[in-house]
């Protein structure tokens, strides 16, 4: 295993579980989509600790500055980290998609205050373990949690790389579209167009942008190294196993 056609063949099964979830079908009540937006939030937020993540591994944050070894790598996550932390909202603002989609739950009355008592708990100075153990939210969505910051922790920038492009980036133009297009299906009358704005600029850019320059990435991180093209793989399986627990939460909380 040694290309990305190889990752991409080693995680169908997982990416097709995603991609067909019933729960994309069974948002069918304002109430349904706002109890979607409570869960997937935490996906939203941790999704930018991978960001800076990859970011801090590959580029130079600290002072005095000295170049990275690589410039290629610098550039790709770059321009990621300046379109997710820095992207236009619909209204002109200058905001990160976490704030985006903050806003577009604020527009259609979701309830952001977990996702608030824990960037709150964590602002306090509490560590991210302790944290994510004392949240009061289903046991999948700190499963999810969880993996993201072991990986993060772990501090390998392949395998950071592979839960942020297979497990993210590459993922969402197709997971997105279909959540799309039976949001627009089941709400035609509703203002929702904060949150379909965030879902569209996702798509646009993942599928045209970032998604691409996260798949260089990859094949920068792991060059000729059979066993790092073996742990992106592993990587990118159980990234995607955990997304797909947390969809599974949603619809069992949806269902209820």
């Amino acid at each position: 295993m040694n290309t990305i056609q190889d990752i991409n063949s080693a995680i169908t099964e997982e990416r097709n579980l995603l991609l067909t979830h019933p729960l994309y079908a069974r948002i069918r009540t304002l109430d349904h989509l706002r109890t979607f937006t409570e869960f997937h939030v935490y996906a939203v937020w941790d999704f930018m600790s991978l960001l800076k993540a990859l970011q801090g591994a590959l580029t130079c944050t600290q002072v005095p500055w000295f170049a990275t070894p690589d410039p290629n790598t610098r550039y790709l996550i770059n321009e990621i980290v300046l379109a997710e932390e820095s992207d236009e909202y619909i209204d002109g603002r200058r905001l990160s998609h976490f704030e985006m989609y903050l806003d577009a739950m604020e527009h259609m009355g979701a309830d952001a205050s977990g996702i608030g008592s824990l960037v709150a708990d964590l602002r306090s100075g509490r560590e991210i373990a302790p944290a994510i153990a004392a949240m009061e939210v289903d046991g999948r969505v700190k499963d999810f949690l969880s993996y993201t910051f072991d990986i993060i922790k772990e501090g390998q920038p392949h395998k950071i790389a592979a839960a942020f492009t297979f497990g993210r980036e590459d993922l969402i133009p197709d997971m997105f579209g279909a959540m799309l297009k039976e949001i627009q299906a089941a709400f035609p009358g509703a203002d929702l167009s904060k949150l379909v704005y965030y879902f569209q600029r996702h798509i646009e850019l993942d599928g045209d942008e970032h998604g691409p320059l996260a798949m260089m990435m990859i094949r920068e991180l792991a060059g000729t190294d059979p066993v790092r093209w073996e742990e992106i793989a592993a990587t990118a399986k159980e990234a995607l196993r955990k997304r797909k627990g947390l969809w599974d939460a949603i619809l069992e909380h949806i269902s209820l």
